[in-house]
């Protein structure tokens, strides 16, 4: 496995691999007694660009994001490679630490109304007619699946659109006390909240004018949708579940 370079960044040193990073390595990396990421990324520089800038206006604004390092000559990202400070936590563990996750996700979606869209992404609204935007390729999937997908979007198509994380599970949220921080922004994207809901456990209420049925439905569709390139056998499975749950 090829290392990435951290040799813009002075005396940083990769530790070791950190765990998650489905699409992208983590590392754990140290600069003397300080504990940074590395992340590597093949997003596009207008992509990355877009992520970086957002991750600025969130911790202008207080949010808990980890905070990006810059390069020696005060480059952001270096050939997709990111060095961000390393982040204290645990993974949110019960319903109290659950409801202060999705008060957190208000704070972003409230921070974030009318913020562009990232480029080259689109939202599910758009791919009602569109075909393609971030990783969904609705032009590579069986035209039953792509009719499945967009019946389980089109509920969701009234809301204002804003930041949505677009991959809120256990494993991208560290918890410090009453802090919450959400980690790996890769999938973000411009779209209607409530996507950001989908999957937090169904005893913890979500501000979310759907059935949470209907709700989750639309996150397995997103997921069969924009995994379906990347991670076939996974994105195969969550389509499958989604025929099941009689979307059509």
């Amino acid at each position: 496995m090829t290392l990435p370079s951290v040799t813009p960044w002075h005396g940083v040193d990769l530790v070791e691999p950190l765990p998650g990073g489905a699409r992208n390595r983590v590392f754990l990396a140290r600069r003397g007694g300080r504990r940074l990421v590395v992340r590597t990324s093949t997003r596009a520089p207008d992509a990355l660009r877009w992520e970086l800038d957002l991750l600025d206006h969130l911790a202008a604004a207080g949010f808990p994001v980890p905070v990006p390092v810059p390069s020696d000559d005060g480059r952001r990202q270096v050939d997709g490679v990111m060095v961000t400070d390393f982040v204290a936590g645990r993974p949110p563990r019960d319903v109290d630490d659950w409801r202060r996750v999705v008060e957190t996700l208000e704070t972003l979606h409230e921070l974030t109304v009318g913020w562009p869209q990232r480029p080259g992404f689109a939202s599910s609204r758009e791919l009602l007619t569109a075909d393609r935007g971030g990783d969904v390729r609705l032009d590579t999937m069986p035209p039953d699946g792509v009719r499945a997908v967009r019946a389980a979007w089109r509920p969701l198509a009234a809301d204002r659109e804003c930041v949505v994380h677009g991959d809120v599970g256990a494993g991208n949220i560290l918890v410090d006390g009453s802090r919450m921080t959400l980690l790996d922004w890769d999938e973000s994207r411009v779209d209607v909240p409530w996507f950001d809901f989908a999957f937090v456990p169904e005893d913890v209420e979500v501000p979310v004018p759907v059935g949470r049925s209907v709700l989750v439905t639309a996150g397995i569709a997103w997921e069969a949708a924009t995994c379906w390139v990347p991670e076939p056998e996974y994105a195969a499975r969550r389509l499958a579940e989604l025929h099941t749950r009689g979307a059509v």
